[in-house]
């Protein structure tokens, strides 16, 4: 066990260099009581520094975690974070844009699922943004897994946010498991079902059905698995490809852009998805940066997934940096990779 008075140091500008360090350093820390120091945040991007959904994290956590916090202000590229005792029950965090309001979960979820009490969150914000996990993917592929793990975690859409208006609402309640148990998931067992979603919001229908044109014509999925959905709050356009199989339910998601025509935007989300159904594992990418942390903290665990993104490659850094664990990954060929967490200690 590491000291928790001795401050970890972490560069923000290795790997990719993005708000994922920090992210994941906020959350490790509440979960295990590690202090830590993160310089050069978020060094790699256009705007380096805390943006407001990277402060409400930091907030967010450091109110869970009844935090010493040093550095945290918009713009800030230096923080240290000291937690003490993490607090439970119900919170509210609103990030005020339409900043992502499931990056600011990541940041502290993982400590309430192994907290002493249950908890009950509410976010605003973006709900639906295209740098980061959608809602849907946190309730059908993320949450799902993570309950496996021992916690029992529902999240509940209120209403959806779109970039840039934002304005989304979603409730997470928490009943925690006190400790993590490893899990494999090694295979993906046969496809169950398909179904694809393209949702336009203040945008015209005929976006939404040029999308599923392309679904269609590409993975011929039936007529009956495609579906429109029209709300009245925007402007947005998101395209869901949903695949259920017997262990894993994946989505991979696509967002409409000014300029960008429907079909472009279909025609990309297909090849994601198509890559993710030749390779035949049961872990796409997104989903196996996101299982780094819960695995880690279970002290175990291993998956079968495509080969890993360089932002998962950094997060395996930073993991290893907080827990003592080791992170082995293995090339068995071109298209498929697992990889197994081991306790060192």
């Amino acid at each position: 066990m590491r000291d928790p008075g001795n401050l970890i140091d972490i560069d923000g500008s290795f790997g990719e260099g993005g708000g994922q360090i920090l992210r994941t350093s906020l959350a490790l820390s509440l979960a295990t009581g590690q202090a830590f120091r993160i310089r050069n945040i978020r060094a790699a991007r256009r705007k380096p520094g805390l943006l407001r959904q990277h402060l409400t994290a930091v907030n967010a956590a450091a109110e869970i975690g009844q935090a010493r916090v040093e550095g945290a202000s918009l713009a800030s590229r230096e923080l240290i974070f000291k937690p003490a005792r993490v607090a439970t029950g119900s919170y509210r965090f609103d990030i005020g844009t339409a900043g992502s309001t499931t990056l600011v979960l990541q940041a502290i979820l993982p400590a309430l699922v192994v907290a002493s009490g249950p908890s009950a969150l509410t976010f605003e914000g973006g709900t639906h943004n295209p740098q980061a996990p959608p809602f849907d993917f946190l309730q059908k592929t993320f949450l799902p897994v993570l309950n496996r793990m021992g916690p029992t975690i529902t999240a509940t859409l209120d209403r959806p946010g779109f970039y840039p208006a934002g304005g989304g609402r979603f409730m997470v309640t928490i009943k925690p498991a006190r400790r993590l148990s490893p899990i494999q998931l090694l295979e993906r067992g046969e496809i169950q079902n398909c179904c694809a979603t393209a949702i336009v919001a203040g945008l015209p229908r005929h976006i939404a059905e040029r999308e599923l044109r392309i679904v269609h014509e590409r993975l011929s999925w039936p007529e009956d698995a495609l579906r429109v959905m029209e709300l009245p709050r925007g402007p947005g356009n998101v395209l869901m490809l949903e695949i259920q199989s017997e262990q894993i339910t994946e989505i991979f998601t696509g967002f409409g852009e000014r300029g960008v025509r429907a079909e472009t935007v279909a025609q990309s989300t297909v090849a994601a998805a198509q890559t993710y159904l030749d390779a035949g594992v049961p872990i796409g990418k997104f989903l196996a940066d996101q299982l780094l942390v819960p695995l880690a903290l279970a002290g175990g665990g291993s998956f079968k997934t495509l080969p890993l993104s360089r932002h998962a490659e950094t997060n395996i850094e930073v993991v290893k940096k907080l827990v003592d664990v080791d992170v082995r990954v293995a090339l068995e060929s071109e298209h498929v990779c697992t990889l197994e967490i081991l306790r060192t200690r």
